[in-house]
């Protein structure tokens, strides 16, 4: 079936600057893709990286070199084989989906016969900063049972505790973002156990990993940037415990849903995350999210304004964006 492509970009301003190890956010800049076949539309939305050697011009370059073949009518089976995993494959997988559960008349739900969840618990990030202003920005969440702390390598102890002390009855996904060594994760393990820390995300380059096998951790440790889809399993599964699923990395829905199935198969925790989007990247999420150990799909809320339809938090919770902005 023929279906017309349409690429466009858009710059969200954030609600504040937003810091982790590798620098400093101010907008969430995206790409959005519309598919079209007469009167019927499926749209999709992802985020360049630049950590995986990505850019707006770049992602949309990729997306235009394969128009013919998705203007043919190409699917998301063909779709695996005509780009890599990563943002481009992840706008375009994410419109079909859009498009086909335009086609049928349904649900993405009713397409993966999977429930969609009113209601996820997510964490809220608090991004880098002074320990003092970490803590403050801890303290505004009020009593949400999950906080995700971003760290560097400078004062990673002074940061946890300070946002630790802020919010004592909540539980700490401390993010790294790959800026420790070993060393510095080994002098960290008792500070970790007794600030309520659940899970570590990436603590250690992704491409400097190795000294992981075979350490015994106080806490889980979770691969973001080491695993992108479930070809990655083999070696991360020695080296963590669990994983960050995220749709820009595993090039869309269907990725997202194989590496899925993939790490419960090998006893792996599950964690979702998201870039700093909007609603319409954290909708088809959301199929991951119902049944992850752990959500991180906030990346809306460190907006100045979302899109219309999207998604409602309130004291950890966020509530489903609605049907018409995506799966219908």
């Amino acid at each position: 079936m023929q279906q017309r492509l349409t690429v466009g970009s858009e710059s969200w301003p954030l609600a504040a600057p937003f810091a982790i190890a590798r620098g400093v956010k101010t907008h969430a800049d995206v790409v959005v893709v519309e598919l079209a076949d007469g009167q019927r539309r499926g749209r999709g939305e992802s985020v360049p990286y630049a950590r995986y050697g990505e850019t707006v011009a770049s992602v949309t370059a990729q997306i235009r070199s394969i128009e013919r073949e998705i203007s043919c009518g190409a699917d998301r089976e063909q779709l695996q084989h005509l780009l890599p995993a990563g943002a481009a494959r992840n706008a375009l997988d994410c419109a079909m989906w859009d498009l086909e559960a335009a086609r049928r008349e349904c649900g993405v739900d009713a397409l993966l016969k999977l429930s969609r969840p009113q209601f996820l618990q997510t964490a809220v990030t608090v991004g880098i900063d002074a320990p003092e202003a970490m803590a403050a920005v801890a303290r505004s969440y009020g009593a949400v049972p999950v906080i995700k702390v971003k760290v560097d390598g400078k004062a990673p102890d002074r940061q946890i505790q300070a946002v630790h002390d802020a919010a004592p009855n909540a539980r700490l996904i401390v993010d790294a973002n790959e800026s420790w060594d070993i060393s510095t994760l080994r002098e960290l393990q008792p500070l970790l156990a007794r600030t309520a820390v659940a899970l570590i995300e990436q603590p250690l380059p992704a491409d400097d990993d190795a000294p992981l096998e075979g350490f015994a951790s106080c806490v889980p440790l979770c691969a973001d940037e080491a695993c992108h889809t479930y070809e990655d399993l083999p070696r991360v599964a020695t080296r963590y415990q669990a994983v960050n699923i995220k749709l820009d990395k595993t090039g869309g829905l269907t990725g997202a849903l194989q590496l899925l199935s993939a790490a419960r198969s090998q006893g792996l925790t599950v964690m979702v995350g998201c870039m700093v989007c909007t609603s319409l990247a954290i909708a088809p999420a959301w199929y991951v999210a119902a049944t992850a150990d752990f959500v991180d799909l906030d990346g809306p809320v460190l907006l100045k304004r979302d899109r219309e339809q999207g998604v409602r938090f309130s004291a950890g919770q966020l509530e489903a964006p609605q049907r018409t902005l995506w799966g219908g």
